[in-house]
């Protein structure tokens, strides 16, 4: 291995130590060179440290490490990550946070780079070659190179993350902790290798549209200098509801029954109901349109509250989306690309006002614009994780589609008929919500059936 290749390996060993210094960034108020340097050195340290113990080991615990490594990135970058969303969506400030204690850093750099134990053995098999040395002064020489790669980018990262989280403080904490999960995730997946799909730029880009959707929604807030009028809400709220109806009907539940899987569309039709009762059961959560509280006691603040009604909204969709991509992948002719894309612009589509229902009550809550857009978008970051996962479950069970989609088109449903109608039945402007459901829902229909 030349020094090219070493340079190269040293940058994508680094990234996720930047990324989950951004992270440290956005949850700090004020950073000085002391923030920087504490993050630089840990990372960069152990980053250079993991390669080199790997060297040492060598390949006898080469199946230990590879086995081990990835679910104990994963599992102390979840808890850190749960911890962040914990403190973010809560409604009580910290007088004290030892975001940079020693127990803290250990944590997160071990997380980010245990993974580098297994690129330390590759330089037994593959060994570096940079000086006309013995090797394993080049082994140290090029553990050396990735530590200071490393702790620059682990600096910069701590500085970038702390433009936007000084200003956006709980938002940006929200969004860090989701990023801290997901880097986890990315680890695991990638060690039991079940996310080539990734590299279908169809898929991947159709399990990003209702992302966007909800970006755009929630970027709404900066457009809109009151609230939302009456008739407007109850327009997009029709516009919301019938895409969901004609998704769950025509696209998740029809397939499935025109394959003569009737009893199987029913039961996980049922399933899907009960799926999404419980989470608004579990979840502590306040409704945008009428403010009801659902849901156990919590000491979540209103902004938080609102953003996990939203999630629960998101959860069955992300879901649906990868549902019909698996169906896509599957390569058996039920699903074509283009009834996908469909389904996903749809979802899109609906999810722009649901993304201005969430930044726009939290801006008229009390909070900043910038930090009610955030908060929108945070809403909508399951869409594509639970998109991903469930593609992923279908490739290793290929039999569940048949119940997947009818699950998502149950949840769908019951978020329909528990908070969209009734919400689309105030007041006397009450036939807009109606005649606007009925329209999107035969619009929807003919879109998805003629793909």
């Amino acid at each position: 291995m030349g020094i090219l290749e070493l340079i190269l390996l040293a940058i994508g060993l680094s990234m996720d130590a930047f990324a989950v210094s951004i992270c440290k960034g956005l949850e700090t108020k004020k950073i000085t060179l002391k923030e920087g340097l504490i993050c630089g050195i840990w990372f960069g340290g152990f980053q250079g440290l993991m390669p080199f113990i790997g060297f040492l080991l060598g390949t006898g615990f080469e199946s230990i490490i590879n086995r081990i490594a990835p679910w104990l990135a994963f599992i102390l970058l979840a808890i850190i990550g749960t911890n962040m969303l914990r403190e973010a969506f809560s409604k009580e400030e910290e007088e004290s946070k030892p975001g940079f204690s020693v127990k803290t850093m250990f944590m997160m750099a071990v997380a980010t780079s245990i993974d580098a134990l297994a690129v330390g053995i590759t330089f037994v098999a593959v060994p570096v070659t940079i000086l006309d040395a013995p090797v394993l002064v080049n082994t140290a020489v090029a553990c050396a190179i990735i530590t200071a790669t490393t702790f620059v980018f682990s600096f910069v990262g701590v500085r970038i993350g702390n433009v936007f989280g000084a200003r956006y403080k709980s938002g940006a904490e929200a969004a860090g902790g989701f990023v801290l999960i997901f880097i986890g995730l990315k680890i695991l997946l990638e060690h039991f290798g079940v996310i080539e799909f990734m590299n279908d730029s169809d898929v991947l880009f159709g399990l990003l549209i209702p992302f966007a959707g909800t970006v755009i929604g929630s970027a709404f807030v900066f457009l809109i200098s009151d609230k939302i009028r009456d008739d407007i809400k109850l327009v997009l709220t029709g516009m919301s509801g019938g895409i969901m109806l004609a998704c769950s009907m025509w696209a998740l539940l029809y397939p499935v029954i025109g394959k003569g899987k009737i009893y199987m569309a029913a039961i996980g039709f049922i399933i899907g109901v009960a799926f999404q009762f419980a989470l608004d059961k579990v979840i502590p959560h306040t409704h945008v349109h009428t403010h009801l509280e659902e849901g156990p006691s919590s000491k979540l603040g209103f902004s938080g509250r609102v953003v996990l009604s939203e999630i629960i909204h998101h959860i069955p969709e992300g879901m649906a989306v990868g549902a019909i991509y698996a169906g896509f992948l599957s390569g058996t002719g039920e699903v074509t690309l283009a009834v996908a894309l469909a389904f996903a612009i749809g979802i899109a589509v609906q999810n722009i006002p649901e993304g201005a229902f969430v930044s726009s009550p939290i801006c008229s809550g009390g909070e900043e614009k910038g930090k009610s857009f955030l908060m929108g978008v945070i809403s909508g970051v399951v869409e594509p994780i639970l998109g991903i996962a469930t593609i992923i479950l279908v490739n290793a069970v290929p039999g569940a589609l048949p119940l997947i989609m009818p699950l998502t088109g149950g949840a769908m449903t019951f978020l329909i008929i528990e908070e969209t109608i009734p919400s689309m039945n105030t007041g006397k402007n009450a036939d807009k919500g109606t005649i606007s459901f009925a329209v999107f829902f035969a619009l929807m229909m003919v879109i998805t059936l003629r793909g």
